[in-house]
């Protein structure tokens, strides 16, 4: 069925009941029609608890399809969704419920089950978009929920605009897709884009976790045209014995969007020399949203580039003092947005701290060429300044990434009382390798400077689960060991 004109998932799951909406991650399918009276049981059974637009439902659940019914099922009847983290402790979860002030919260699928128990599946009455709030990852202080306001309106009024700003962004049409997801749907990526599948009318694959050859299998096994990944992913990928990565047939991709982490540009290159142009890159914040989006050609034409700014948003690079840098020059990056406004929940201070004015800054240093790519630099807590001189770590850990014994690496500033702060680098080995190897695979990549002093090596560096390098936490880690 030709599902092009309609608008969103209640729609197509309407028209097209029989439609495959999800396999989950114990391989069974379930169609768009049971979905959709699934959700529609939720929505009644969370009005039925006396919630009301504008409160908050918690989710502390694994991959699978209850996330996807929580997601749709407040999203329908004007409730702010909240996923959390399940592998947070008991003291960092309660804190999360207690900020968001959930009124319902549920842990497994029994939970969410006895929400749909005895309820109608047809529509709900007075239908309005809800969202979903993520808290920050808390980095600097306690967590915060990223709050944007509901649109006052029935989801099939809302949902058009953002089907296509991710068409205009990641060539994601509806249609016949399939969305492979392969990270906890807890994080904002991969929580929206399994939504916004179900919008275009794709299926989606459940992945219950990322292991490299398992996803290709999956790959192969249901034709994935999309899916979301994080450079982590890539790497591993590419350490495949020859042997394992001929066995799946991966020529269905067409999409596979990555964010959360800069990629390194051997990394990425050699994913494209595997999988084809297929790597759509977006670069922004649980805050931003999408705010930069390059694709596969245009990357290849200036590699290492983020892109230029996405649909209805605007940039610039600002110096220390607030004055406009130009091209090629590193500085902080701000973008504005007229169709993306946001608060921390309960923190006027930090939102105002965030912004400046109109603009909000992710907190990376990066410079724009001259033709407006955005370049990244570093997270600007994650600067290191030695004899004056900014280093970045992102680069340094990309050109020792590229050595074939090293399956991960975290590069950190250490206070030095000669040059202020000394460039340490922790090293996961995938096999033999020494400093003196490293520093010599250095040698043509790095200026002097940029080397390493202390290359030590770790059995493990601590990753987010979407991937993303905890350098804080190596860092804290090192100078308690020294």
């Amino acid at each position: 069925m030709d599902i092009s004109g309609l608008p969103g998932f209640y729609a197509i799951a309407a028209a097209d009941p029989g439609r495959v909406a999800v396999i989950d991650v114990d391989g069974a399918a379930v169609g768009y029609g049971d979905l959709l009276a699934r959700v529609n049981q939720v929505s009644h059974g969370l009005r039925a608890r006396g919630l009301n637009t504008g409160d908050v439902v918690a989710g502390i659940l694994r991959n699978g399809a209850d996330p996807l019914v929580m997601l749709m099922a407040t999203g329908q009847i004007g409730l702010y969704y909240v996923p959390v983290n399940w592998h947070l402790t008991e003291p960092e979860v309660d804190y999360i419920l207690r900020d968001c002030e959930a009124k319902v919260v549920v842990r497994e699928a029994a939970d969410v089950a006895a929400l749909a128990e005895g309820q109608p599946s047809g529509d709900p009455e007075e239908r309005t978009s809800g969202a979903v709030m993520w808290y920050t990852s808390g980095t600097t202080g306690f967590p915060k929920g990223v709050q944007r306001p509901l649109a006052g309106a029935e989801p099939e009024a809302v949902v058009p605009l953002y089907t296509w700003f991710l068409g205009e962004v990641c060539d994601l049409r509806p249609g016949a897709g399939v969305h492979l997801v392969t990270s906890p749907m807890y994080h904002s990526s991969p929580c929206a884009h399994s939504q916004f599948a179900l919008h275009l009318g794709h299926t989606v694959v459940i992945a219950p976790r990322f292991e490299p050859e398992p996803i290709l299998a999956l790959v192969d096994r249901y034709e994935v045209t999309n899916a979301m990944m994080v450079p982590t992913m890539f790497h591993r990928m590419l350490q495949l014995p020859e042997d394992v990565r001929q066995k799946y047939d991966l020529s269905s991709l067409a999409q596979v969007v990555h964010t959360a982490a800069a990629c390194p540009v051997a990394v990425k290159q050699g994913i494209m020399d595997w999988w084809g142009p297929v790597l759509y890159e977006y670069y922004g914040s649980t805050e931003s949203t999408i705010a930069f989006f390059v694709k596969p050609r245009d990357w290849l034409a200036r590699p290492g580039t983020v892109g230029r700014p996405a649909p209805t948003f605007e940039a610039k690079v600002l110096d220390e003092t607030g004055a406009e840098l130009p091209p090629g020059e590193p500085g902080m990056i701000y973008v504005k947005s007229a169709i993306n406004t946001f608060e921390y929940r309960k923190d006027p201070a930090k939102t105002a701290a965030s912004m400046l004015g109109e603009w909000y800054a992710p907190g990376d240093i990066g410079y724009l060429d001259e033709d407006g790519f955005l370049f990244l630099c570093d997270r600007r807590t994650d600067l290191i300044v030695s004899g004056g001189v900014n280093i970045y770590p992102a680069e340094i850990e990309a050109a020792i990434l590229e050595h074939p014994a090293v399956a991960d690496v975290a590069v950190i500033g250490v206070p030095d009382e000669e040059w202020g702060h000394s460039v340490v680098a922790l090293v996961q080995p995938s096999g033999p390798v020494t400093a003196e190897a490293i520093l010599g695979h250095l040698g043509a990549r790095l200026a002097r400077f940029k080397q390493p002093k202390v290359i030590e090596f770790r059995e493990t560096l601590p990753r987010t689960p979407t991937g993303k390098l905890s350098r804080g936490k190596v860092r804290e880690d090192y100078l308690a060991g020294r």
